[in-house]
């Protein structure tokens, strides 16, 4: 396996993807006592792309590590940042690469990545149960942290009116800093 400097992996990504990457960007920055290099790569990719995306990431490491999808809702769009590690386990070597879609609120799909890394599913299924995007094709969809009784269409990690607001209490003792009315 070839190792690539981030500004390579770019080009890369670019290559592949042609129309498909809206955008990118490289951060370095020395980081710890001993200042070692941080290097991040945020690639920014269409819906239509992302399944390619990651499996070109496959192509530049066979198991490229996938910590977590972490997710914002940015009032009309719910933008997921899905956080990889390239050459994962190569001391000094490993970049971390986030790469973003953003979904409108009207059609808020994705496609599962199971079948390309398999232990996207746990992350996948938080994803579902706590912003309501629906991962497509994902082999098992149960809820993961919600129970069972939890109501439908309400998500923890909303902001919008699909959020949780009626349900949040406020610990005795603390005062309330907004207002649900």
């Amino acid at each position: 396996m070839e190792i690539l400097s981030p500004e390579a992996i770019v080009e890369s990504f670019k290559i592949v993807l042609g129309e498909g990457l809206v955008d990118s960007k490289i951060c370095e920055r020395e980081v710890g006592v001993k200042k070692n290099l941080f290097r991040a790569i945020w690639i920014y990719v269409q819906r239509e792309a992302f399944r390619r995306a990651v499996e070109h990431m496959c192509e530049l490491q066979e198991y490229p590590h996938l910590a977590i999808i972490s997710s914002a809702d940015l009032g009309d769009k719910v933008e997921l940042i899905y956080h990889f590690t390239l050459y994962y386990g190569y001391q000094f070597q490993e970049i971390s690469l986030g790469l973003r879609i953003s979904l409108a609120k009207n059609d808020l799909k994705i496609p599962t990545i199971t079948d390309i890394i398999p232990g996207a599913l746990f992350t996948e299924r938080e994803t579902q149960e706590m912003m309501g995007v629906e991962v497509v094709g994902i082999p098992d969809n149960r809820r993961l942290f919600l129970p069972e009784d939890f109501p439908e269409g309400v998500y923890p990690w909303r902001t919008d009116e699909t959020g949780p607001q009626d349900m949040l209490r406020v610990l005795p003792g603390r005062q309330k800093k907004y207002d649900s009315g």
